[in-house]
């Protein structure tokens, strides 16, 4: 009998039962009165370690908006989002501040890295902020790819560069939930499919739970679960 042939790639972990992230009945309106726009009306979803969570639809449907108040960085008109169980309800900025930087990690289509400071400056910036060792930042870097380019500035690196150092500086600190504003909008499609393989390593192999807003079907291949929005509601 021949004996079984060894395995190199990493274990995939199984998902979590408790979600790390939940949203119920979340609705958003701006504006007041014949003015108001209604940009989310009551989501319900939940995503738990280990699983990745395409949010698709529409320019203008409300993906953006529910990611940022899944991060905290909006108050929602009503509903209740819970991370790790702890309702983001009621909670002073500065609470959600210590909660944002201790727990999620953010990826934007844009990058946001500081352009005078080189790749590892801009991880261990993060890695200032969170009271971590700054030798991390190289390590990171590494995980991502990027161990020839510690030393670079943002201007010499390319689009796909620049957004693993920004998947790098969002896992500085070991975060448990990480979210992403299409980030593979700006990339070509070599770039894009590397990104893309990250993102299903972050949650598959190390346990994160990873919510991406996206128009990139090849992230919604990857996912576990899609959730498509339209006019603000989820229909699918």
């Amino acid at each position: 009998m021949t004996p079984p042939t060894a395995s190199h790639e990493p274990p995939t972990l199984p998902i979590a039962d408790t979600p790390a992230l939940e949203a119920q009945g979340v609705t958003m309106v701006y504006g007041s009165g014949a003015t108001s726009v209604q940009a989310l009306i009551d989501v319900d979803f939940a995503v738990r370690p280990g699983e990745i969570l395409s949010l698709m639809g529409p320019s203008g449907s409300g993906k953006t908006t529910l990611l940022m108040i899944l991060g905290g960085l909006l108050h929602a008109t009503c509903g209740v989002v819970r991370v790790e169980g702890l309702s983001l309800e009621g909670l002073p900025d500065s609470a959600l501040a210590r909660m944002r930087l201790a727990r999620m990690g953010f990826v934007f289509q844009s990058y946001n890295l500081f352009p005078a400071l080189t790749a590892l400056e801009n991880v261990q910036v993060a890695l200032e902020l969170k009271g971590r060792d700054l030798a991390e930042g190289a390590d990171l870097l590494t995980r991502v790819g990027l161990a020839g380019r510690l030393r670079n500035r943002p201007k010499q690196l390319s689009g796909g560069e620049k957004q693993r150092v920004a998947i790098a500086r969002a896992l500085a600190g070991d975060p448990a939930i990480l979210l992403a504003d299409e980030p593979t909008a700006a990339l070509d499609s070599a770039n894009g499919r590397a990104v893309v393989k990250l993102l299903g390593e972050l949650a598959h192999d190390l346990g994160r739970a990873v919510v991406v807003v996206t128009h990139d079907l090849r992230i919604g291949d990857l996912s576990d679960r899609v959730v498509r929005i339209e006019d603000g509601r989820i229909v699918e």
